[in-house]
């Protein structure tokens, strides 16, 4: 298993003040296979740009599909990736975990479980996703961040180690913060919208 499928069962397992947006888990899941991809030498970052290298495949299918796009088109920076590989992803993960259906329709998702509806993740995957999280995984725990999902001990969670991945996990802030703008924008728009017509 791969940080993506950690993040998308800590997203499905561990309470949350607030649901989680799908967006904001897709730009999060998108920033785990970087992380995955870097540590497996198969992306490396040319100053603030990514580069593809030469490896071998993963054996999962969406963590190799996201490393065949990294080079297909012209060298872009870690956040324009997020955004490019992030669109609709939440939804491929939430299916990878038995959550809901595969495909990129919904523009939005908020985690809302029902006693009839549970997920059937795979008992030996959450496992190995809760574990990370019980000690603390400084990646885990800094992707689950940006989607508001907050460990109970983060403030001695360190940071992570990797310089390159400190870059991943701060883009992955970046991008959630610009979509949480994005959204107040259009929410903003709208009601005025609604407003004049409610005036005329």
């Amino acid at each position: 298993m791969t940080t993506a499928h950690d993040l998308t069962i800590v997203s499905l397992e561990v309470p949350s003040d607030y649901p989680v947006e799908r967006g904001d888990l897709s730009l999060a899941l998108a920033g785990a296979e970087l992380v995955d991809l870097l540590e497996a030498g198969a992306v490396a970052l040319d100053g603030a740009l990514l580069r593809p290298e030469p490896a071998e495949r993963s054996g999962d299918r969406l963590l190799d599909a996201a490393a065949s796009l990294v080079g297909k088109e012209p060298a872009e920076s870690v956040e324009d990736w997020l955004w490019r590989r992030g669109e609709g992803l939440a939804a491929e993960y939430l299916a990878a975990a038995g959550a809901e259906d595969g495909g990129r329709g919904r523009p939005r998702w908020t985690l809302r479980r029902t006693a009839d509806r549970q997920p059937t993740v795979d008992p030996s995957a959450r496992e190995r996703a809760t574990g990370r999280w019980a000690l603390g995984d400084p990646v885990l725990v800094g992707l689950a961040a940006a989607v508001g999902i907050r460990h109970e001990a983060a403030e001695q969670v360190g940071d992570p180690e990797d310089d390159e991945t400190a870059v991943v996990l701060a883009a992955v802030h970046d991008a959630v913060v610009e979509l949480a703008a994005i959204r107040q924008r259009r929410s903003i728009e709208e009601a005025a919208f609604d407003n004049i017509w409610r005036g005329m």
